[in-house]
């Protein structure tokens, strides 16, 4: 990674007002976590934060290639990816609120469709580079199978499928602490995430015809105040303190999910990988 690389890294989108974001009819208590802390004012919505994004994507190489984006959400990688000058750009979300952000963020350098990661409805080989963050971990074994699927059938031989996801550490980590791990997580985001271990990350993506090239790790530090500053700025973290403060169930739920954070700090990690599909 080069410090020119990091230098065409844009600035996350701006605020949205609630009703624009998906899932604005769900109350505090009851939204999924990471839409609450868009509605709070949170744009990076990333377990190994903005910094990891921008190694991910210089890595990936995307000058001048064709681009997919998987679950682009808010659009924050959307603007990141652009900034590297891309051939073209398509995201697809399955929600049409999380799209239409989207298309505001990418109009007339790019478009997002309405459809699901697992059946996209694109062309086969019809990209270079697929782009996916934070949403593999929010599907089941089966979930994630379908879904790296789609990316390899989407890419040309040789093309590089880049992920950002929750992992587990280490390696060798018991499967009575990853049970533990989950069902706390699913009660503090309201989703059934299923983070996975650096080898069993690389192990799905092998068995669908990847290679993994680079693979990188962050700690998992969503809510911690310097990442934020990081990420969202002052003013930006300034804002969503103000938001929490102005919503006692949010509040809760924040401290909620900081607390199950803290608690499994040293097991889980924001990991990164760029593999390659194999000819």
């Amino acid at each position: 990674m080069t410090n020119q690389s990091l230098s065409t890294a844009s600035k996350p989108p701006a605020p949205l007002n609630d009703d624009e974001l998906p899932f604005s009819e769900r109350d505090s208590a009851h939204i999924p976590g990471h839409w609450l802390l868009a509605r709070l004012g949170k744009r990076v919505l990333r377990p190994g934060g903005l910094e990891l994004t921008r190694q991910m994507l210089a890595h990936a190489g995307l000058k001048d290639h064709d681009v997919v984006e998987f679950a682009p959400g808010l659009g924050a990688t959307a603007a990141e990816i652009l900034g590297h000058d891309p051939r073209t750009y398509v995201g697809v979300d399955e929600d049409p609120k999380a799209a239409a952000i989207v298309e505001g963020i990418v109009a007339g350098k790019g478009h997002c469709v309405t459809s699901k990661a697992q059946e996209t409805g694109l062309d086969a080989g019809s990209a270079d580079v697929v782009v996916g963050e934070a949403m593999l971990t929010m599907q089941g074994d089966r979930g994630k199978q379908q879904i790296i699927a789609e990316a390899a059938r989407l890419l040309r031989p040789g093309g590089r499928y880049a992920i950002h996801e929750l992992g587990l550490e280490p390696d060798d980590l018991d499967a009575d602490t990853k049970t533990r791990i989950r069902k706390d997580l699913a009660r503090a985001i309201k989703v059934n995430a299923r983070p996975l271990t650096s080898s069993e990350w690389t192990a799905l993506l092998e068995a669908e015809g990847f290679e993994v090239d680079w693979i990188d790790t962050a700690p998992m530090a969503l809510l911690n105040v310097r990442r934020n500053v990081a990420d969202e700025g002052v003013r930006g973290v300034l804002r969503i303190l103000r938001n929490v403060m102005r919503d006692k169930a949010a509040r809760e739920r924040v401290l909620l999910m900081k607390q199950t954070f803290t608690r499994y700090k040293r097991y889980m990690n924001g990991i990164a990988i760029v593999a390659h599909k194999r000819s």
